[in-house]
């Protein structure tokens, strides 16, 4: 048996995101939604998304699978009924198809509960994951259950004894990773530490906190709880309930709070965003797909999209925005919305090929290049500005 994650009709909602990845795809917690999945059904996962994001993700040889809508966050009682199903029955709540069990040609399949002949509706509200302002929300809640998934059974490599300490019960450090002279404090949240990540000397860490492999925190980092980052991230300077997805830096001094940032991302040094009015009032976020601003709550930073910049000394404000591939810099306080490939806050387009020659050079520094399957997905979405 497989199981296909597949892409819903509110996937616009997790924009800037989704415009570059599937929302399987999507990492916040330890996990991406597709690794959570794996681990918790000891199944071969797959993708089904977009016709030009598809590319990105391998197509399976259909047989005996189960499609499971990937926004979904399921409680123990709804993954066992899931996996439970027997053929041509379905899972539906007032959203739509939850899941279905059923060998559907890959490129013809439609989440629809009318293609099941068996169709059980949900008793129990069903938890999906809708905007990306709750990944912040929720990524508290996500590190803790991944934490318990993946050290389940095992054994932490040995803390140094120049760590610091306040509980010692809930770290888990991966092997190849170096951890000196610095403080970890997991009386407030659990704290995972992934393969060749290092923590240099004079950082404080308290949990929930999660790093990836062969991220790096640099010297004198304070990081705050829920915070992850994805693997091969820098982060340094002050970090507080964030979500790094993977291969971004905020290497330097500045305040990143209540934020998600996408991958092939660079903060610039002294960048700092607002995550709170000065009114104390509701944040209110721009959403793509509704084309209006939504309340999100008293607290909310900063939501940036894959391959977007930030310049040195930046000042970014209360509930920003940013898409995919922006050139992100200008005097005082910046606006809260900018467009795909946006270069600078004047309404400028970044050139194609220059992002492209950009892309590369990040990319460089982490020894990859740009490929053919994100060029293409890139002048997709480049076209529909």
């Amino acid at each position: 048996m497989a199981i296909i994650l597949f892409d819903n009709y509110y996937r616009n909602s997790l924009y800037p995101f989704t415009y570059t990845k599937a929302i399987a795809a999507l990492r916040f917690g330890i996990l991406t939604i597709q690794e959570r999945w794996a681990m918790k059904t000891k199944e071969e996962v797959f993708i089904h998304t977009e016709t030009y994001l598809q590319v990105l993700y391998p197509t399976p040889i259909l047989h005996d699978h189960i499609w499971v809508d990937a926004s979904v966050l399921p409680d123990e009682k709804l993954m066992q009924s899931i996996l439970q199903l027997e053929e041509g029955a379905c899972i539906y709540d007032q959203f739509g198809l939850v899941a279905g069990r059923m060998a559907f040609a890959f490129t013809n399949f439609k989440p629809e509960p009318a293609q099941f002949s068996i169709q059980i509706q949900a008793t129990d509200e069903v938890k999906r994951l809708k905007y990306c302002w709750e990944m912040i929300l929720w990524n508290d809640s996500m590190i803790r259950e991944d934490f318990k998934l993946v050290t389940k059974g095992r054994s932490s490599q040995p803390i140094s004894p120049t760590v610091q300490v306040i509980q010692t019960a809930d770290i888990f450090i991966e092997e190849g990773a170096k951890l000196e002279f610095c403080t970890l404090n997991s009386k407030t949240g659990p704290i995972y530490i992934g393969k060749d990540a290092e923590i240099m000397e004079g950082s404080c860490v308290r949990g929930p906190f999660s790093m990836g492999y062969n991220s790096v925190l640099k010297m004198n980092s304070r990081i705050y709880g829920a915070t992850s980052l994805g693997p091969c991230c820098m982060g340094g300077g002050e970090i507080k309930n964030s979500v790094i997805m993977g291969y971004t830096n905020k290497a330097h001094d500045g305040y990143l709070g209540d934020a998600v940032i996408g991958e092939w991302c660079n903060m610039g040094a002294g960048s700092t965003n607002s995550n709170v009015k000065n009114t104390a009032g509701e944040v209110k976020v721009w959403n793509y797909a509704s084309n209006t601003y939504l309340g999100v709550g008293q607290k909310c930073g900063l939501i940036m999209g894959d391959y977007s910049r930030v310049a040195i000394n930046s000042s970014i404000n209360t509930g920003t925005i940013v898409g995919v591939s922006c050139n992100v810099f200008g005097s005082g306080l910046l606006p809260t919305i900018f467009n795909n490939f946006s270069w600078g806050n004047s309404g400028n387009r970044y050139d194609l090929k220059k992002a492209f020659f950009a892309i590369d050079n990040w990319k460089k520094m982490k020894n990859l290049h740009i490929t053919e399957a994100e060029t293409s997905i890139l002048e997709t979405i480049f076209a529909q500005i």
